[in-house]
């Protein structure tokens, strides 16, 4: 047995569910995977090694060789990158944001965190509740129990209050397991922007209230919690926190698209655990609405946690990068971003970050399309643990993976799934024996994994 999984097992991929050792190409990050085909699952060691520093591993460990192999690249800090360009462009606004009593930029921006975090920064820090979805092992990366890479930079958001600042942006790579097709990738890079506002930062530099501002309040004890406010919350302090907010996000929008005759937005109601009320802000390009961001008013308990009390109020919000640089240099892959290519990468080679440039492909590579159909001898698989088994045995060399049939087969007791798998290299012509390699070597996991039969 022993002998024919090393036959069956290819060893010229990323990611190997082996009996002998396995390390990543990442200086200082080792990672060893067994796997026991009785039991069927598979096994870590008890210690990581990641960024020099030991991680011991538990039933909740799931991080994998690819996500190690993207790790510290920090895409938005090398130079002539197009991620590079788009943070300039944001820094550039908001340095231009200045603080009226110091005459010095009111932002401060910190772009150099580490991504892996404690559960407590990621979820509980920000209240995100102990049974939400956005937890789950099925939606993180996770080392060990208690720690994770980021799933967005709000896990920095306590943290970075606690330490005195009123007003920063935090950016930096994030890791979410998700679908696999041209707009998603397992990391991406966010700006997270924050706010806030004492009594007297709110009603006395808002000049339409000064007149009024000694009756004005921010918190009132009989307040209520409704669609409007948080319990607590004066309506007229949300609503100069919303205004400033909105402002802020819509003329940064105005100076990232300035060749946009008229911008249309839109502002759609939204529900986060760590905002209230909370919005996501879409614009419109060529007549398609593309949602750019989530934000809202920051939930007093967060800033409880950071230790402000009933002092302050604030906003907050959280928008990708990828996602923004994609529609303003045209990019149609977000697997493109990290591309060395030189025929990608020369494409922005220049120093004005806000010059105007249109991505032209170096080439265009055909596709080829293998279809996964499997009867689950157990329970359904989860889609996401499929797409992750996926992109780390084929890498960036999967485009798409789209579940296009399940069904139940009531006499064989047992659940069917199709996956289609379309295949593309970004820099040269694929050939159908190395895909064919590939997926066989996709399905010789998924039996393993997953115990289940190809169909």
């Amino acid at each position: 047995m022993r002998i024919l999984n090393r036959l069956l097992i290819q060893s010229t991929f990323r990611y190997h569910y082996r009996t002998n050792t396995v390390k990543a190409q990442k200086k200082s990050n080792t990672f060893n995977l067994e796997y026991d085909p009785i039991k069927q699952t598979i096994i870590y060691p008890p210690e990581l090694l990641i960024n020099n520093k030991n991680y011991p591993t538990d039933s909740w460990t799931n991080v994998n060789p690819h996500i190690l192999s993207r790790l510290g690249q920090n895409l938005h800090r090398q130079k002539n990158h197009p991620l590079y360009h788009l943070t300039n462009r944001i820094r550039q606004y908001f340095y231009q944001q200045k603080d009226p009593r110091k005459q010095s930029p009111k932002f401060s921006i910190i772009d150099n965190l580490s991504p892996i975090v404690t559960v407590q920064q990621n979820f509980d820090s920000i209240c995100t509740p102990n049974d939400h979805v956005s937890r789950t092992k099925s939606m993180n990366y996770y080392i060990n129990k208690d720690t994770l890479f980021r799933a967005h930079t709000s896990a920095h958001q306590v943290d970075l209050i606690r330490s005195g600042l009123n007003a920063f942006l935090c950016i930096g790579d994030v890791y979410r397991r998700d679908s696999i097709d041209p707009t998603h990738y397992p990391i991406f890079h966010q700006c997270e922007g924050v706010q806030l506002f004492n009594k007297e930062e709110l009603f006395m530099e808002n000049r339409n209230v000064r007149g009024e501002k000694d009756n004005l309040q921010i918190f009132a004890p009989n307040e209520y919690r409704d669609a409007t406010k948080q319990e607590g919350h004066t309506l007229e302090a949300v609503k100069l926190v919303e205004a400033s907010l909105k402002q802020t996000i819509t003329d940064l929008f105005k100076t990232l698209f300035p060749n946009a005759s008229t911008l249309n937005s839109r502002w759609i109601d939204a529900t986060f655990p760590f905002t209230h009320p909370s919005w996501e802000y879409e614009i419109e390009i060529d007549g398609k609405w593309y949602e750019l961001l989530g934000c809202g008013i920051i939930e007093q308990s967060v800033l409880e946690n950071s230790g402000l009390g009933k002092d302050y109020i604030g906003w907050a919000f959280g928008l990708g990068l990828e996602r923004i640089a994609m529609i303003m240099y045209g990019i149609p892959d977000i697997r493109l971003f990290w591309s060395t290519d030189s025929g990608f990468l020369s494409q922005f080679q220049f120093e004005d970050s806000t010059r105007p440039v249109q991505y032209k492909p170096v080439s265009a590579y055909p596709q080829c399309i293998n279809d996964l159909s499997m009867w689950m001898n157990k329970t359904r698989i989860d889609p996401l643990d499929l797409y992750d088994l996926v992109r780390s045995i084929g890498g960036d060399l999967i485009e798409q993976v789209l579940l296009i049939d399940e069904f139940y087969h009531e006499k064989k007791d047992k659940h069917s799934q199709t996956y289609r798998i379309i295949y593309r290299s970004m820099d040269r012509t694929l050939t159908k024996n190395e895909i064919n390699m590939i997926h066989k070597d996709i399905e010789n996991h998924c039996q393993k994994q997953f115990d289940v039969e190809i169909r």
